[in-house]
């Protein structure tokens, strides 16, 4: 049976880990940009050109986004297709583990989340995306709420923790990581894999 997931670019890296191509060759992945998440009204319609360009190529379809933002809007496309998605608001909580996310909550308000692959990209994704790098104003604006950077790690990387550290401080943030390894995605991706 062939599947195909239909990725967030930002989760290439955990998904080829939890399913190498060499061990699953029935499985796919296509990922789109991860810069989507700079604008996540864009999310839903990427998602649905890119799983008509894929109708009848595969038996089955997993999309490998949590809401992302949308506001329900990837669910709508997901029920035209029948395809299914991560469990969760977003990856954070889905990293974590939903539950445990969800029982968090209160005490991580005022938290803003960094993964392995934002911890790798900050500079991308985060300084230059939201225009910090042109307009340093804005950090006030966009985290002057914000109380601390937590980083979710899913591998023990000295690199990304330094990493991670340094977008805190650049932030004006206090620092905590919480190792969660790959959460909800790796049962996910095992029942891919079993199917």
């Amino acid at each position: 049976m062939s599947t195909l997931i239909l990725a967030c670019g930002a989760l290439a890296r955990e998904i080829l880990a939890l399913l190498p191509p060499e061990r699953f060759p029935a499985i796919h992945l296509h990922c789109l940009p991860a810069t989507l998440h700079n604008r996540p009204e864009r999310i839903a319609p990427a998602v649905r050109a890119a799983l008509a360009e894929a109708a009848g190529r595969y038996d089955r379809v997993f999309v490998a986004y949590a809401d992302c933002g949308t506001g329900g809007a990837l669910d709508v496309v997901l029920a035209e297709t029948g395809a299914e998605r991560l469990p969760g608001a977003h990856c954070y909580a889905f990293f974590t583990g939903v539950a445990a996310f969800e029982q968090s909550g209160e005490a991580d308000m005022r938290s803003f989340f960094l993964t392995d692959f934002l911890a790798r990209h900050f500079e991308t994704l985060v300084w230059e995306g939201l225009g910090l790098e042109r307009h340093a104003a804005l950090r006030d604006a966009y985290f002057g709420n914000y109380e601390r950077v937590v980083y979710l790690a899913q591998t023990e990387d000295a690199a990304l923790t330094e990493a991670a550290r340094a977008a805190a401080a650049r932030l004006g943030l206090a620092f905590e990581r919480r190792f969660v390894g790959y959460g909800d995605l790796a049962p996910a991706m095992a029942r891919l894999a079993a199917a």
